[in-house]
């Protein structure tokens, strides 16, 4: 038996990032979460991190520590997806204030003080969202790039190109700076990009499968992806919605379910034309260095089972 896995969730919720943040937290035996950090993204800072705690209280986790972290990209504006998301970024049923309060001091200090205390290559870090908390701990503190097992993050796309742009992703859109200071950090990265995500659609029997659980977070699973669905449906003509976050709980859970290559992953910064780019040499043509085991396919109904086996512990 291996033990569970430590990680740090950094977060921009989003009802697909609430899904994974449950999917973490009915997964004790294999992942052990040590912290979630709030980045703006999806909805500005003070929903994100509100967010957080009202997820972690559906989870019967009040106890879970949740920071703040940065309100902005290093160097841009703050794009976000209410359009998406809704405004709340939880769109759909409606849910109680938290009551848990946020933990004390910032998000970025939390990743650093915990990569420093824990053993080194013991941690994983999850970024569900814009990289901005991740970059930022690694400018603060570069000792603890060595210290990071690894990072499995949710972003960017090959073949299926943009979301928010034609050509790029929304989490790395959003601060491709801090995307490129992630991918040349040396770090070990899993990427789950676009061409993944989209693989695994909700749809009615997935939906009603949550729906039928009869739990309290069952039903929310499934009223946040009717709310969250609509989207994507409308713009795609697809049956359903990409579930993107979980994607990254699910391949700590099971990596079987997933299939991808070690390629080259640079981040486009400087054009207006292409920002946020993730320039994805999958065919090694470019004799790059590879920086990160890029996924390209997935078991969409083994993701949907784990998925509703695991919601239904809570």
């Amino acid at each position: 038996m291996t033990k569970p896995r430590k990680i740090i969730i950094d977060t921009d919720p989003g009802q697909d990032d609430a899904v994974a943040i449950l999917l973490a937290l009915a997964s004790p035996e294999d992942v052990t979460v040590l912290g979630i950090t709030a980045v703006a993204g999806n909805v500005p800072l003070p929903l994100t991190q509100k967010n957080a705690r009202i997820i972690c209280e559906l989870a019967g986790r009040p106890d879970m520590p949740v920071y703040a972290g940065c309100d902005a990209p290093l160097k841009r504006t703050l794009v976000t997806a209410e359009h998406v998301h809704g405004k709340t970024g939880l769109d759909g049923p409606v849910m109680p204030d938290p009551v848990m309060p946020l933990a004390q001091g910032h998000a970025v200090d939390f990743i650093i003080d915990t990569l420093r205390r824990e053993p080194a290559g013991s941690v994983t870090l999850c970024p569900l969202g814009p990289l901005t908390n991740i970059a930022v701990a690694l400018q603060r503190a570069p000792d603890i790039a060595g210290r990071v097992q690894e990072i499995v993050l949710m972003g960017g796309a090959y073949f299926e190109v943009g979301n928010i742009t034609p050509a790029a992703e929304f989490n790395i859109y959003v601060d491709p700076e801090a995307a490129d200071i992630v991918f040349k950090s040396g770090i070990p990265i899993v990427v789950m990009p676009l061409d993944v995500t989209h693989k695994v659609l909700t749809n009615k029997a997935r939906v009603a499968a949550f729906r039928a659980l009869g739990t309290q977070a069952g039903t929310m699973v499934a009223e946040w992806t009717d709310f969250f669905e609509r989207f994507d449906m409308a713009k795609y003509g697809s049956e359903g919605a990409p579930l993107h976050d979980p994607c990254v709980i699910a391949w700590l859970i099971r990596p079987d379910l997933f299939k991808g290559r070690h390629i080259n992953v640079e981040v486009e910064t400087g054009s207006e034309l292409t920002l946020g780019m993730t320039v994805a040499d999958w065919w090694g043509v470019t004799k790059r260095p590879k920086n990160a085991l890029f996924m390209g396919d997935v078991d969409a109904d083994g993701f949907f089972a784990l998925l509703t086996e695991r919601i239904a512990r809570i």
